[in-house]
């Protein structure tokens, strides 16, 4: 039996949650550049620290690094009674995509962990052994049971509302770095049968600079069950409007399970960052990669005032009765991701 025949499915990020996983920084001088080690260390602890304020903090790092993560945690001021390291070795930092993907099964309350192949976008950051060992590591630490995806997938490639909806990119999954032996109908068959969806919606691509391909949560994600936030670009200039206006044209056609229009609300891309010399020629920076805890919602900056500010400002007309935590992130973004990309949610 499929899980979704066993009644598991996967919830809405904003349902109640046990824990935020992250998978710890690792000595690596190709990881943004070299060089950079205590900036990025400090970033995550800032991370961690915030997370651990409302939720359990659960990090994936080799034990030899567990000491030293203890030590910067403490001074980043976290709850540490709500981080929880396991000697799970890693190779990079993207939890969302590497990480297991927790479904739950409503009638028993029971969690599961899917379990899906990694191949780090298409082999694109060798190696990625590590990482695609997260899975099963975890389920093994929490005594959990697994299910094997089936085809290469990341966290960050979809998006759900809990209502049977996902959301996803074609420049992703039916791209022939990931499954090229799958057809579009037998992806889908398979994110139902594992997930426990029952609709597939298909945007096109993603935004420029994204190592990904187009991740969708830089694109666009559901905020409840009836509104999603979706980035747009007013620079006609600017290699993302055309993208993201096309992405914006096919979200009004999406209906929700009731058969009404979803509301669409439109938030900016903030000014393109920009690393002289550096692989990305424009960073994929994106507001809407924020990370939803059970009392707050942590959400990317980039030190752009009013750009920043005034995503801040409709994110959190849209989670009224969660705290906002703002954080830097220009740093972050260098290696192509933010706070949700290093992040994934375990539902209680």
């Amino acid at each position: 039996m499929t899980p979704a025949q066993k009644g598991f499915s996967m919830p809405a990020e904003w349902t109640q949650q046990v824990a935020t996983w992250l998978s710890w920084p690792v000595d690596d001088p190709r990881h943004w550049g070299g060089g950079k080690r205590e900036i990025i260390w400090n970033k995550f602890a800032e991370i961690a620290a915030a997370i651990s304020r409302y939720q359990l903090v659960r990090i994936n790092a080799p034990g030899a690094n567990h000491g030293a993560i203890h030590a910067a945690c403490n001074q980043a001021r976290a709850n540490l009674s709500n981080v929880q390291l396991f000697d799970h070795p890693n190779n990079d930092v993207w939890c969302r995509d590497h990480g297991p993907i927790f479904v739950k099964n409503p009638s028993t309350a029971e969690i599961a962990i899917t379990d899906w192949e990694f191949n780090a976008w298409g082999g694109k950051f060798a190696p990625w052994n590590l990482d695609n060992a997260i899975p099963e590591q975890v389920a093994n630490s929490l005594h959990l049971q697994r299910f094997e995806g089936g085809m290469i997938l990341e966290g960050g490639a979809i998006e759900v509302n809990g209502r049977g909806q996902l959301i996803t990119t074609e420049a992703v999954l039916l791209n022939p770095n990931r499954n090229p032996h799958l057809s579009r109908e037998q992806t889908e068959q398979k994110l139902c049968d594992t997930l426990g969806v029952t609709e597939i919606f298909w945007l096109e691509k993603g935004i420029e600079g994204d190592d990904t391909d187009g991740h969708i949560d830089d694109l666009a994600r559901f905020t409840d069950e009836n509104i999603i936030l979706a980035c747009d670009e007013p620079d006609t200039a600017s290699p993302n409007h055309l993208v993201l206006a096309s992405n914006m044209s096919r979200l009004r056609n999406f209906l929700t399970p009731s058969g009404k229009p979803y509301e669409i609300i439109p938030i900016h891309l903030p000014q393109a960052c920009e690393i002289p010399g550096w692989r990305l020629p424009v960073l994929p920076a994106s507001y809407v990669n924020f990370l939803i805890l059970n009392h707050a919602v942590l959400i990317p900056t980039f030190r752009q005032s009013k750009n920043d500010d005034r995503a801040l400002g409709i994110i959190h007309e849209l989670f009224p009765s969660r705290e906002i935590v703002p954080i830097d992130c220009l740093d972050l973004v260098q290696e192509g991701g933010t706070l949700h990309c290093i992040s994934q949610q375990q539902p209680e």
